[in-house]
Parts: C-alpha cells; structure tokens; sequence
C-alpha cells in the first residue's frame, strides 16, 4: 500500500468514475485502474462496485476512503511542520469555530493569522459543539470553540467566555434588550428549538427543569438559520446565544431578549485533544483566537457575554 493509491482511491471516490479521477490525477485511465485493483488485492476485498452510473464505494471502501483522507492529511502536517523557514512558525492548523459564532470570529482570526504567521495554512470548519467534539476526538481538528464542557480524560478544556442566551421572536412581537423576558414567557409560546442532545438544547432543558415550566416544541432542527427563519415565518419563537442574532436584530428582520427568571447562560472552552503534540502552529493560532474572543467581548461585538478564565487574563 503506498500513497499513490491512497489518493487514487480518494480521487475515484469523489469522481465517481476512473475516467474523471484520471484527468485529475494526470495520469492515464489504465494507470488508475491498476493501482485501485492492487488496493483490493492487498487488501483482499472490493473497495468499490462498478455500476453503470459509476464507481461506488462498498462499506469497506467507505471505511477505506476515510481514513486514506486522515492518513494523507497527517502527511500534509508533517510536510508543512518540517519545511525549513528559519525563524517561521509553520504547519497546518485546523480550527473548529460553533456555529453561531463562526461569523464574528473567522475573518479577524484568518487575517491576523495571515498576517503574523504567513507559513501557517489555516483550515476553519464550523459547526454545533457536538460535531466539533467529535471531529476534536477523531483527530479531524486541532483546537475547537465547544461549550459547557470541563476537561476530560480526552480533552484539555480552558475556559474563555460565558453568555446568556436570548429569547427570539418575530419583530412584531416587540422584544428589547433592555427588557430580559422570563423563560415562562418564552415557553408560552410554540418553540422552535435545537434538537433533542444538541449541547444548546441541553442547557435549555435544564433552565426549564429549574424553572419548573413546560415548552411547547413545535419544530426541532440542528440549524440555526432554521431556527431563525421558521421564527421569521412567524412560526414561534426559539431561544439562541445573543452572538447568534446580533446581526439580525440589528436589521430588524428579528426581535430578541435575554432570558431571566432565570438567566440562562452557556460557558466556551478553548478544547485540545490530550492525545496528539500541540505544536508550535498550533499555540500560535490558540493564542490568538483567544485574542480575538477578548477583543470581541471588551468591544461589545459580542453582546452580553462575559470574559471567564484565559480569556479574562
């Protein structure tokens, strides 16, 4: 087994066809074939079926492609890491951003990395907390933004800012942010809320548990431009992180409050895997997306959050 038919296996796989993979490999059709033929020798099993829409992964090749693409990623990793630029802080550093706040942190964060750290290749994926943690444990991110988590035996956890979340509702309805709106209030209305064992979902479950008051769910999604444009649609109101709305209640497209009776907040970490060497890339670009949750919190852009453990230092 050796590289070249690990990136054939990926490329057939993505194509579709030997043919397509072929053009994009630069090589010749036969070529292709040959090495995706001596995989499923050495290996002693079929990797694809060949059907007359095109080539299509077995289970066994799925498990293949997937870790081919890991296995060929740690080699761009080592590649970059030992590149020699005297003085230059270098590699590949994949950072996992939620969801909600991937808007106010990706470009400030990709510029200065640019700018400071010129031989860093940055890779952003953003997502809910619990993919990102997943993603953390397989190996898939380096560093990730999670919340409401404490370290584990897997996981170095640094706490950096808490925030409340808020009740959203359609304009018409009238919320202020100068008036927190009780979380029974909010329940009185149908809800569109994160799914069941959503990280979000859960801290909303518990406010209503010690709360005492029951939610009239009416759409559960794992999106969150679902959630606001069902509550758009004047289909409820939901509940989500003021960093997640600020945009749109400035536009006036949504009304919004925090919560109170009681507040509802959610704690971000700064997670690492225990596992795997932090390297120098790494640290550099840890250090500075905790740079700018500081600047963004100490600037307003991040409403009603507070700056906890690093990133109050």
């Amino acid at each position: 087994m050796d590289f070249k038919q690990l990136r054939a296996l990926i490329t057939v796989a993505e194509a579709g066809s030997v043919t397509r993979a072929a053009e994009l490999l630069h090589l010749v059709q036969p070529a292709v074939t040959r090495q995706i033929r001596a995989l499923e020798h050495e290996l002693g099993v079929a990797l694809f079926e060949r059907t007359r829409q095109g080539m299509r992964l077995t289970a066994a090749g799925t498990t293949m492609v997937e870790r081919a693409r890991r296995a060929l990623a740690e080699l761009e990793r080592a590649r970059a890491e030992v590149r020699p630029t005297p003085g230059a802080v270098t590699g590949i550093v994949t950072v996992g951003l939620l969801d909600s706040a991937g808007h106010l942190l990706a470009e400030p964060l990709a510029s200065a990395v640019l700018r400071d750290h010129p031989g860093i290749e940055l890779r952003l994926l953003t997502a809910y907390s619990g993919h990102l943690q997943q993603w953390l444990d397989e190996g898939d991110v380096d560093l990730t933004l999670l919340y409401n988590l404490a370290g584990t035996p897997s996981l170095n956890a640094e706490p950096l800012v808490r925030e409340k979340l808020w009740a959203v509702a359609p304009p018409s309805a009238g919320l202020r942010p100068e008036r927190p709106v009780p979380l029974a209030e909010a329940a009185s209305h149908p809800l569109v809320a994160p799914t069941a064992g959503h990280g979000l979902r859960t801290v909303i479950d518990a406010a209503a548990a010690q709360a005492d008051v029951t939610m009239d769910l009416l759409v559960q999604t794992d999106s969150i431009h679902v959630q606001k444009e069902l509550v758009r649609a004047g289909h409820g109101w939901t509940i989500l992180p003021g960093v997640g709305i600020a945009q749109d209640v400035a536009d006036g497209s949504l009304s919004a409050a925090p919560l109170c009776e009681p507040e509802v907040w959610r704690s971000i970490v700064l997670a690492t895997s225990r596992s795997g060497r932090i390297t120098p890339a790494v640290e550099a670009v840890a250090a500075e997306l905790t740079r700018q949750i500081r600047a963004a919190v100490d600037e307003g852009r991040w409403p009603s959050a507070e700056l906890t453990g690093q990133g109050a230092a």
